[in-house]
């Protein structure tokens, strides 16, 4: 008997497979990042077919097969719905999940990061202007970054990467988002990936 995992999940994207099937990378609250499959979900009876859908925050239950994962049901949340349909914010997304992809190695549960990354993504869908569009991208790359260890201690970067997620932060994040890009370029070069 199989053990059914029940997690929360933010599809970071999919590719079909045989007839009907596709594969997710789906980032979990509790087991990390995970390749998980799903037969007929392309099926025009499929009942998944409208729930797992790239960049969707979803309720999933996985079983853990031989060499990928298996999704046995999901449920919409009903949240970050809107976040496609706006071209500034579907991009950014799309960046960010790119990037997770990139640094994260695998199943390790980080419930920091999911709930970092929950909370920016609802900031970013609520969001009123590409400026502050960018400042909400730039405050989630740096806090993923922070989380995973490539970050150091510096001062300013310590208040963007621990306090809480509000309006504040936003602005203070446009103020001296010159100096964040160079800490997260330099960053990112420094993981090799």
């Amino acid at each position: 008997m199989h053990h059914i995992y029940h997690t929360e999940g933010i599809i970071l994207s999919s590719k079909n497979y045989g007839e009907a099937g596709k594969y997710y990378s789906i980032l979990t609250r509790d087991l990390g990042l995970v390749n998980a499959s799903a037969q007929g979900v392309r099926k025009i009876s499929s009942k998944l077919r409208f729930i797992l859908q790239d960049f969707s925050y979803i309720k999933v239950d996985l079983i853990r097969g031989k060499d990928f994962w298996r999704v046995t049901s999901a449920s919409k949340t009903n949240e970050l719905e809107d976040i496609s349909k706006n071209p500034i914010s579907f991009e950014i997304f799309s960046n960010i999940s790119r990037l997770l992809k990139r640094l994260l190695a695998g199943e390790y549960p980080n419930e920091i990061l999911f709930d970092d990354l929950l909370m920016g993504l609802r900031f970013l869908e609520k969001s009123k202007s590409q400026s502050e569009s960018e400042n909400i991208e730039v405050i989630i790359v740096l806090r993923i970054l922070n989380n995973l260890g490539y970050i150091g201690g510096n001062e300013l970067l310590k208040n963007i990467t621990k306090s809480p997620f509000e309006e504040d932060l936003i602005f203070e994040a446009g103020r001296s988002r010159m100096k964040i890009l160079s800490e997260i370029n330099k960053a990112l070069h420094e993981t090799h990936l």
